[in-house]
């Protein structure tokens, strides 16, 4: 099927999108994101799975699951929306579902093909990978695919401490 792939280096896990962003507010979300991170551990977790979004009849996004310390990710993933949704940004309506995209389709995909491929690889499981850190990106779409820069970025360990570039861009 064609589909628009994810470069590696562009592969992340989201755990909130906050859509357009005021300039004004990237200091007021690096504190929340240090806030979020502080006393939480680095999390242990592993590619595992294959999904795609919305459903299987009308496949658009090809995802891989994630697997591993999911009690810790998830509440990790409540505290960042909660420290958020203080700064106006609405909270999650729905279950946090992990997963790292890996392709979005360029076109129709029949969904028996698309089930096919999902059953080969239903049984994978990568090494096991550490999150560390929480990373404030900006996102631009671009026809070659998004493009993100990192606007700030909070280490997971007990007395976390937020970075910001220099000169972050313009989100």
């Amino acid at each position: 099927f064609k589909a628009r792939w994810v470069r590696p280096e562009n592969i992340h896990l989201t755990l909130k999108f906050l859509g357009d962003v005021e300039i004004s507010d990237i200091g007021k979300i690096s504190d929340a994101i240090s806030e979020s991170a502080d006393g939480f551990a680095p999390i242990s977790i592993r590619a595992k799975g294959i999904g795609v979004f919305p459903s299987i009849k009308r496949p658009k996004v090809l995802w891989i699951g994630i697997s591993g310390q999911m009690d810790e990710l998830v509440g990790l993933q409540q505290k960042l929306d909660e420290n958020l949704s203080k700064l106006g940004f609405p909270k999650e309506k729905r279950a946090f579902n992990g997963h790292l995209t890996l392709a979005r389709a360029k076109e129709y995909i029949d969904p028996k093909k698309m089930i096919d491929a999902m059953i080969k690889f239903k049984e994978f499981e990568s090494e096991p990978f550490t999150a560390d850190r929480l990373i404030f990106f900006r996102s631009r779409l671009k026809p070659s695919g998004a493009e993100y820069s990192e606007l700030a970025s909070a280490e997971l360990a007990v007395n976390s401490k937020t970075s910001i570039p220099d000169k972050p861009d313009r989100p």
